[in-house]
């Protein structure tokens, strides 16, 4: 599998990092970085975010990593794209759970939080956990990029399935 990395100048420093750490990693093929390339403070997590969710959009047995100071706003730009499901992790377990159940294809991390052996541990759980298809995660799956909700009739109470 291909790994799309990417990353705010808050991150940059750890993406330099974890993009060398990958490059020898078993379960990525290749390691493609797409940006930040410098640690300016006029970077901001938007584009890398982008590149990285149309990069794993249009490459579905690829994944992709991000990094920014929070994750939060990596997370955020990421998932407004139809088909990625990125999630913010903080742990080896966590990661291990947003593959297994959720199938996400993009992982957030933190560059304020954690430190370089921990986002390692964390990528590698990522990248070597594969998605388990049971039939009600698939059905979950493939309500997130439902356009159209029901709101009244979650706001009553009732159920809101086809």
């Amino acid at each position: 599998m291909n790994v799309y990395i990417g990353a705010d100048y808050r991150g940059f420093s750890l993406k330099q990092d974890l993009t060398k750490f990958l490059a020898g990693f078993d379960h990525a093929d290749e390691v493609v970085d797409l940006g930040t390339y410098s640690a300016s403070d006029k970077d901001d997590y938007n584009d890398p975010a982008i590149a990285v969710a149309r990069a794993v959009r249009d490459n579905p047995t690829s994944r992709g990593i991000l990094i920014c100071d929070s994750a939060h706003g990596m997370t955020i730009q990421a998932n407004r794209f139809s088909g990625i499901r990125a999630t913010h992790c903080d742990s080896p377990e966590s990661a291990v759970l947003a593959r297994e159940h959720d199938d996400a294809n993009i992982l957030c991390l933190s560059a304020h939080f954690l430190d370089t052996e921990a986002a390692r541990r964390i990528a590698s759980a990522f990248l070597g956990t594969d998605f388990q298809p049971l039939e009600r995660r698939v059905r979950r799956i493939n309500r997130l990029d439902e356009e159209v909700f029901d709101y009244d009739t979650l706001l009553t109470g009732g159920q809101i399935y086809d």
